[in-house]
């Protein structure tokens, strides 16, 4: 039988009165908002007007970043000679939004011929999941050599292809490293390696995505050439789903980027059509910084749908997030993400790359079609590996109680690896490594809880391991199988000894502050959408309310996967007050709430608007219930 996961409700501490009664008083605004910026750091009206509206013009100048003169100055040349150029990229979202975006900006700029294989002088290039594995391979090393290009623009990896490199080198193929994640003890000898966390870069943000990276050198680019901003800011759509899918901090200079890509997404027709941008060329020659690349496209953001995006993401809105209203970083998370990741994780990710290039309507429709059909594919071997996980834990003697779950199927699809270690997160809240068996090798993915560093356990169990990355919450592994019982034992010592022996592991719910019922109004969730976009770091607010009473006939179960859907109320304090509610994941509540019906309880949720056939009413998304 599976283990429901206890949560722990953690109070945020009540911040300093008189910050906030000055925010208030200078913001004009609620109390319970004006407690909201304090509580998370702001303490300032200034700062909270920066917050409410953030700024592109704030952005870090680029030049922070170590390496980036050399990266510029290298891209420059190989437009300026007409060098081919490589854009290689993971084959996860992060990795494939990176390459469509310097894939969609560079290309107005290439200096090749404007014959139908032009194209082929700026290529994408991801890595086959299954034969090459993560990051720079050889084979694409080789790739590159062999098709004649000079430079590879690698991104979202490659901070740690330190032979990778070293061979490109040898064959005279220069790189330039794009990487968002921890370097190793020595960085590859490319022409530039472009990551705030590398421990000699002073970059004043470090918590950028890998295509957030990308931008950066297009920034360089942009201003290097004197180009005009608004092509470089056409392209934010892609860099604000990469925040979404690899779960950055949606703070400082992400927050900046997700909170205008956003307004991309939800732009109107009519102000997409006022997002023209002057020629690049004639931008470029009014520098005097020499002669500008030849474009041999319209130097223009690339081809816009109405609502303000490009065609491909356009035509995969359509299918992944039909229903009016305003997308949201959770939108792009739960609707875009899966669709894009499919395309990696069950065949061949350029046709995702293939749909964010699409410069017609009709061509981006096609293709996602075909990524949304890869990932109805992709849910169906997901459940069925899920379910073989889980009942591997359920049939253990000590799968209830282990520290960790380490487990190793060699049939297991390698493509579903890490949403299968998440969903085994979810019931069995403990770090999870979930295996499969490639070219005589164990490999796969681990999640870990929150608070919970499994990096730094895969560090300890270096020794047996042939590779390992990622980072604190997520990473990737493989290892000889015959290390399997012996690295499965290690891992499960290293988290016991990180985890008290007298404490579970248990999820926490933090909580911002207590309401009732009637503060829940239309209004309310208004201004508390000033905050937004939310996201790790900037989280959406959880309010508590006590004394709940289901409404008697409103408890029901929703759906097949343990959803719970109700109707609360709060006689005693907001008595005639209503709210609906669901609570995803929450369905083993529903006896008690049907054989407790007069027990009072108390709720934590996510107040939110929504939306069903036209009709836009208040719900609580529940994170939790207690009985009082």
């Amino acid at each position: 039988m599976a283990v429901i996961p206890l949560k722990r409700w953690i109070f945020a501490p009540d911040p300093d009165p008189a910050t906030v009664a000055g925010l208030g008083e200078a913001l004009t605004i609620s109390p319970i908002l004006a407690r909201l910026l304090a509580q998370r750091g702001i303490a300032s009206a200034a700062a909270a007007r920066a917050f409410f509206e953030p700024q592109l013009a704030d952005l870090p100048a680029p030049w922070l970043m170590c390496d980036m003169d050399r990266a510029v100055d290298r891209v420059i040349k190989a437009l300026r000679g007409g060098e081919k150029i490589l854009v290689l990229g993971d084959y996860d979202v992060d990795g494939i939004t990176s390459v469509a975006l310097v894939v969609s900006y560079l290309r107005p700029l290439t200096d090749a011929p404007d014959t139908p294989d032009a194209q082929s002088h700026l290529q994408p290039y991801i890595p086959d999941r299954h034969r090459e594995g993560y990051g720079i391979s050889m084979q694409a090393v080789e790739f590159a050599k062999n098709q004649g290009f000079g430079l590879v623009i690698a991104l979202d990896c490659g901070v740690k292809a330190v032979e990778q490199v070293a061979y490109a080198n040898e064959l005279g193929l220069d790189f330039i490293i794009c990487d968002h994640h921890l370097p190793g003890e020595e960085l590859p000898a490319a022409v530039a390696v472009l990551d705030p966390k590398r421990l000699d870069c002073s970059y004043p943000y470090p918590d950028l995505s890998g295509c957030g990276v990308g931008f950066k050198l297009l920034q360089g680019l942009t201003e290097r050439l004197g180009l005009p901003l608004a092509p470089l800011y056409a392209q934010l759509d892609l860099v604000t789903v990469s925040i979404a899918a690899d779960v950055v901090p949606v703070t400082g200079e992400n927050r900046v980027l997700a909170a205008h890509g956003l307004r991309r997404f939800n732009v109107t027709q009519a102000a997409a059509a006022q997002a023209v941008a002057p020629p690049v060329e004639q931008a470029a020659a009014d520098t005097g910084d020499g002669p500008a690349p030849r474009p041999h496209h319209p130097a223009a953001p690339a081809p816009q749908a109405p609502d303000g995006l490009r065609p491909g993401l356009a035509a995969l809105h359509e299918l992944a997030a039909p229903r009016q209203g305003p997308l949201s970083l959770s939108s792009l998370v739960f609707g875009f993400a899966p669709r894009i990741n499919a395309a990696g994780r069950m065949g061949d990710a350029h046709r995702a790359v293939n749909m964010l290039l699409a410069e017609t309507q009709q061509e981006a429709r096609y293709t996602a079609e075909v990524v949304d059909h890869m990932n109805q594919e992709r849910r169906l071997s997901d459940a069925r590996t899920t379910q073989e996980a889980l009942a591997l834990i359920a049939d253990d003697p000590e799968g209830a109680t282990a520290p960790a779950t380490v487990l190793f199927q060699p049939h297991w699809p390698q493509g579903v690896l890490g949403i299968v270690a998440s969903r085994c997160l979810d019931q069995y809240y403990r770090p999870t490594v979930i295996l499969t068996e490639k070219d005589g090798m164990a490999t796969g993915s681990s999640r870990s809880i929150a608070g919970f560093d499994v990096h730094e356990v895969l560090e300890a169990c270096a020794p047996l391991l042939s590779q390992f990355g990622g980072h604190r919450a997520a990473a990737g592994l493989t290892l000889p199988i015959e290390n399997l019982p012996a690295f499965r034992a290690q891992f499960m010592r290293e988290v016991a000894a990180r985890v008290p022996k007298d404490q579970q592991p248990v999820r926490p719910v933090d909580i911002d502050s207590w309401l009732d019922f009637t503060q829940l109004t239309a209004d309310f969730l208004t201004e508390m959408q000033r905050i937004e976009p939310y996201g790790p770091g900037n989280p959406a607010p959880v309010f508590a309310s006590a004394g709940l009473l289901a409404v008697p006939g409103s408890v029901r179960p929703v759906g097949q996967a343990g959803h719970l859907k109700l109707r609360l109320t709060q006689p005693g304090q907001s008595p005639g007050v209503t709210l609906d509610a669901i609570g995803f994941g929450l369905g083993h509540y529903l006896s008690r709430l049907l054989e407790q019906p007069e027990a009072p309880v108390q709720a934590c949720y996510i107040l939110e608007m929504n939306e069903f056939r036209g009709q836009r009413t208040l719900q609580l998304r529940l994170l939790d219930l207690r009985w009082e």
